[in-house]
């Protein structure tokens, strides 16, 4: 019989402590509305001069105007960690020096026309930490 997990406690990030730990991952999710159902796609970022630059598998034409990125680190055992959310307004990186910049510096999981790189403005950004009720 397994022992039930400590209860966690959330606690709301500040938008400079959700912006650090965004800052040292990689891996995340974009979300946005398409067909009037919720698509949410794999994705790489890096976070630079104030906004982030995500790849994702997904062809440019997709994405909205304003998306949302998701990353977190979540302990699959204990429930503890982070979880951080950017929204705002987007758009495809088309500059051949940038855009080869950021294909180097961000892996992708496919190429052609459903590898797109693109830039979010975040207007909005909110995080967590999940922590057990002892720490």
């Amino acid at each position: 019989m397994s022992t039930p997990a400590s209860p966690l406690h959330m606690t709301e990030l500040s938008g400079g402590e959700a912006l650090w730990l965004l800052e040292g991952s990689t891996l995340g999710q974009l979300a946005y509305v398409q067909r009037e159902q919720a698509a949410i796609r794999p994705a790489r970022h890096v976070w630079e001069y104030g906004r982030l630059v995500v790849r994702t598998p997904v062809p440019a034409k997709a994405v909205p105007p304003t998306a949302t990125y998701v990353a977190d680190e979540i302990d699959p055992k204990t429930g503890a960690g982070w979880t951080v959310n950017l929204t705002g307004p987007v758009d495809v990186v088309c500059e051949p020096h940038e855009a080869a910049h950021y294909r180097r510096a961000l892996a992708g999981w496919v190429h052609g026309p459903h590898d797109t790189l693109l830039r979010l403005r975040p207007q909005t950004i909110t995080g967590f930490r999940l922590t057990g009720t002892e720490a």
